[in-house]
């Protein structure tokens, strides 16, 4: 059984410092985190599009492919996130060069990811050591990190004229997608512009631009965007941690990556003022339910995306009433239940299973690492310092929660 400990979600959240393109002028700062989400957002499209031919436990396997390979990429680009992309592939060309750098990387990995287990490091050296280039999940996982980073590119590309990189980086973003164009959906992310499908992607990438503690200066700060993936990534470790099936710990990641979607159209209201009077929060989540509605849920479902739309409306608690409300398919039907049964009773593909109570502990442990790593970094504040002390009392106060040992994990942070 994997074993979560503080050096993993550091690991994880110090994609929140790594910047990137930074050899080039931006509008802002462009981070790891940030791409490596809206990477997994396409990945999340491609997967849906390109698996309603598949039996539900093909579709389950493609599923859990996709999610675990991503990570194993990111904690990949931790350490090799410096190197320019075009002397990244010219080493990737040479078969033996590659497998020197490679070696070395999970060298430097080894130590924060042995306590997951041999299992998952196993498997994590066989993904880097020994591609499948071939397979369907890693095909997805490379058209839609070109996607990421091409769209990451848009941002600023006027920025940088003249340059003389700037025309070559466009071609050959453009042309490694055309060489995925046989995946479904691929051409409308390339047209991101024109299509229905590729608004939405570049819609949810939209998220980087909103900043979390708006009004409380941090180091590093962090975007809407970074956080979800935060939350769908420790949501997906700590599946593993209690023995999620794989379409819960997948259903787990996606809901946790999708979570905070209805704040493109509100933005990212503190909890203090959700939380002022019922009546407020009562207004701002209906509001937020109609917009979901009207600007994404209709436009995908009128341009023949139903699945995607049911799909989303599932990760967010459509139907259960919230995205922190437990749920599986039962008799054909999206229906509430608790943690406890879902560990007796549902904790199987068939079921469909999400987690609630998990997800929401891995937003706040998202929130605590935001606040710990500012106080840590000398940026001080009454608002940091009251997000630490009440997210460590409350889970000191009631140490597991959903299967997880959250106090003693804490306890390796003071």
């Amino acid at each position: 059984m994997p074993n979560i400990r503080k050096s993993l979600l550091q690991l994880i959240f110090s994609g929140s410092f790594m910047k990137r393109w930074n050899d080039k002028l931006r509008p802002m700062e462009l981070v790891e985190i940030d791409k490596q989400a809206h990477k997994m957002i396409a990945a999340w499209m491609l997967f849906t599009l390109n698996s309603e031919h598949l039996e539900p436990h093909e579709k389950v396997k493609l599923g859990s492919d996709i999610v675990e390979g991503g990570i194993f990429e990111y904690l990949f680009r931790m350490v090799i996130t410096d190197i320019k992309p075009p002397v990244f592939y010219r080493i990737k060309e040479n078969p033996e060069h590659y497998r020197k750098l490679t070696e070395w990387v999970l060298k430097q990995l080894r130590p924060r990811l042995m306590p997951l287990g041999q299992e998952f490091w196993k498997r994590l050296k066989a993904y880097h050591l020994n591609p499948d280039e071939t397979s369907l999940s890693y095909r997805i996982l490379a058209a839609s990190h070109m996607y990421a980073s091409y769209s990451e590119f848009k941002l600023l590309k006027h920025l940088n004229q003249p340059d003389e990189e700037i025309v070559g980086i466009e071609e050959s973003f453009r042309s490694r997608l055309e060489s995925y164009s046989d995946l479904i959906g691929t051409q409308e992310l390339l047209n991101s512009e024109s299509t229905p499908l590729g608004r939405f992607a570049d819609l949810c990438g939209r998220l980087r631009f909103q900043t979390r503690w708006s009004q409380t200066p941090r180091i590093p700060e962090t975007s809407v965007l970074g956080h979800v993936y935060l939350v769908g990534t420790f949501a997906w470790f700590f599946s593993l941690e209690i023995g999620a099936c794989p379409a819960r710990r997948q259903n787990n990641f996606f809901a946790g990556l999708f979570h905070d979607l209805p704040e493109l159209l509100t933005r990212d209201i503190i909890s203090p003022v959700k939380k002022a009077d019922p009546t407020i929060g009562d207004l701002i989540k209906e509001y937020e339910d109609q917009e979901l509605e009207t600007r994404i849920m209709k436009p995908l479902i009128e341009n023949g995306y139903e699945n995607l739309a049911s799909r989303l409306g599932y990760f967010l608690g459509a139907e259960t009433g919230s995205e922190f409300q437990s749920a599986a398919i039962i008799d054909g039907a999206a229906q509430k239940v608790t943690t406890e049964e879902l560990d007796a009773l549902y904790n199987e593909d068939s079921f469909d299973p999400r987690d609630g109570e998990l997800l929401k502990l891995c937003d706040h442990l998202a929130a605590f690492l935001e606040a710990y790593n500012s106080l840590q970094n000398g940026i001080t504040s009454a608002h940091l310092h009251q997000a630490y002390w009440r997210i460590s009392q409350r889970y000191m106060e009631n140490p597991v929660v959903a299967g997880i040992h959250v106090g003693p994990l804490l306890a390796d942070f003071d």
